[in-house]
Parts: structure tokens; sequence; C-alpha cells
């Protein structure tokens, strides 16, 4: 009887593990997904590695922001939002009027997020913790989403898409940038652009046009089939 007792408590350890499960992989922020952040201090490099001024250089963050076209009291989407490097561009884009949804899933970078915002004075950001596999976003509430060097970590990309259709509001758009299979920044692990167009093609989008002046990634901007 004396030996009862620790097998019971192992094999309810053991259960908890199995419950608990590994930690999952989920995008988080514009350098590209990466695992929740065991470490504080790998979490800060790698927020700092995403407002790097550096990145400015092949980003080309104003140039993005014009081609994007977005209007004052429109409302837009940061999906994978990281520390803020698009989010608060959008902010300034949509005006005092507008609004800006920046999704991300790991709570640690939302609170970076939520530091910039205040430094900032910026009052017109909603962060949202999203899942993996839903942003959570309200239905029919956005004009544009954004998506940068984030796509290619979706667990399920095609019915990713699928559900985000439902965020958008008549004539909204989805801006998806990522990484060239050549670039040199950015993961191994890399969508090709005529994977993501016959991905997008099967989630019911149609290709509204594309830019064309980025070093590193493609630039395509979507809209629901007709």
């Amino acid at each position: 009887m004396r030996t009862r007792y620790p097998v019971v408590i192992l094999l309810a350890v053991a259960l908890l593990a199995a419950l608990a499960g590994p930690a999952s992989a989920q995008p988080a922020g514009h350098g590209g997904g990466h695992a929740r952040y065991g470490n504080p201090e790998d979490l800060d490099r790698y927020i700092e590695r995403l407002q790097d001024p550096e990145r400015d250089s092949w980003q080309h963050p104003e140039r993005v922001m014009e081609a994007l076209a977005l209007r004052e009291g429109q409302t837009a989407c940061d999906l994978g939002a990281g520390p803020g490097y698009f989010t608060l561009r959008l902010a300034r884009a949509v005006g005092p009027a507008g609004r800006v949804y920046a999704v991300d899933v790991e709570p640690r970078i939302l609170d970076a997020l939520r530091g910039a915002l205040e430094g900032a004075g910026v009052r017109n950001v909603t962060p949202v913790l999203g899942l993996a596999g839903d942003p959570l976003l309200p239905p029919a509430s956005c004009d544009l989403i954004l998506i940068v060097n984030t796509y290619h970590h979706f667990p399920d990309p095609p019915g990713y898409l699928e559900r985000l259709e439902r965020a958008l509001a008549p004539g909204g758009r989805i801006a998806n940038l990522d990484f060239r299979e050549d670039a040199e920044h950015g993961p191994r692990h890399r969508i090709p652009r005529a994977e993501f167009l016959e991905q997008a093609r099967s989630a019911g989008y149609v290709l509204d046009r594309e830019e064309e002046f980025l070093p590193q990634q493609y630039f395509l901007v979507l809209r629901p089939a007709p």
C-alpha cells in the first residue's frame, strides 16, 4: 500500500503533462512567427530586431503605407503586429476618427506594443490577443487587413484566409507582404508567391493588384472574389 501513492502521483503528473502538450509555434509579429518565448532576453532581442532602424532600408515602410492608400476614418488591422512597426503608421494614416486592431498571439509582445502606443500618445489602436487559428476580429469591421512576414506561420493558411474574410467590411482588402524565396532576410520556411496566390484563390480571393518595389518581399493585395 505504501508504494501506491507515489505511482498515483506520477500518473497524475504524466496526465497533466500530456494535456498541456508542447509549447505551440504561432505567428508573432513582423519578423516572421516564432514560438512563445520562455526566455525574456530572447523576447527582448526579437522586439529590438523588429524595431531595428536598419529594417527601413529593405522594408520601405513609408512607400508601403503610400501604396496601401488608407483614408482617415477607416479601420485597419495589423495582423501579427509585433511591437508596432506598422501599427503606429496605420494609426496615423486612419487618424483619430479611425481604428486599428493590432493582433498578436504573444501577450508579452502586446505589452511592448502598449508601451509604444502610450509613449507615442496613440489612442486609436485596440490590441487584440488572437489565437493561432483565429484573429478574433469583429465581423465586417476592417477596410484593410495588413499581414507582414507572418502568413507563412499560420497553422492552416487557406482556412485562416477564409476566417479573415468575415472581418472585412464591404470593399475591404487584404495586403500580404512576405519574403521571396531568394530574400536575404527572413526565416528559412517561406511560402512562395505562386503558392500563396493558389491558397488565396482556394480561400475565395482574387488578386486586386501587386506592388513590386520591395527588394526582399512580394506585396500582394487581395479582394474577396465576386
